[in-house]
């Protein structure tokens, strides 16, 4: 039994969450305290910039070109055109790392997609081997 102004263990007290549009009370209260600064401040994250703050220069240029969070990769992946062929795909991503040409975490993703083909190649192949199978046996 629970103690009264408690909640049931693995019950939430807001069961159905923060509603749609309430925001944080330190966001609010942040933009009360900017509240007509920003443009005053963002001039002088500038200025700073100019003169050499790497800081505010850093946080000028993340503003301007936002961090990448990928980049295309030139990488010549074996056709893969059947389960079997995964083996040479995934032997050219283990070479493309050992030799530096790919970081561990593009090889990872790269090999994503080779896993996701080669479950489309086999998906194909059974649906193409079962409508043989049902012509053969009259589809019954």
């Amino acid at each position: 039994m629970s103690k009264p102004g408690t909640f049931s263990k693995g019950q939430s007290g807001n069961p159905r969450g923060r509603p749609k549009g309430a925001r944080h009370k330190t966001t609010v209260a942040m933009e009360a305290l900017l509240e007509g600064e920003g443009q005053e401040i963002t001039r002088k994250a500038i200025e700073l910039a100019k003169n050499g703050d790497t800081v505010a220069l850093r946080l000028c240029l993340e503003r301007l070109i936002p961090v990448r969070k990928d980049r295309p990769i030139r990488f010549a992946l074996p056709p893969i055109e059947n389960p079997a062929d995964l083996t040479k795909a995934t032997s050219a991503l283990l070479a493309a790392v050992a030799a530096g040409d790919l970081t561990p975490s593009e090889a990872a993703e790269l090999g994503k997609l080779v896993d996701a083909h080669v479950k489309a190649v086999e998906a194909a192949d059974f649906a193409e081997r079962l409508a043989a199978l049902e012509a053969k046996t009259g589809g019954a």
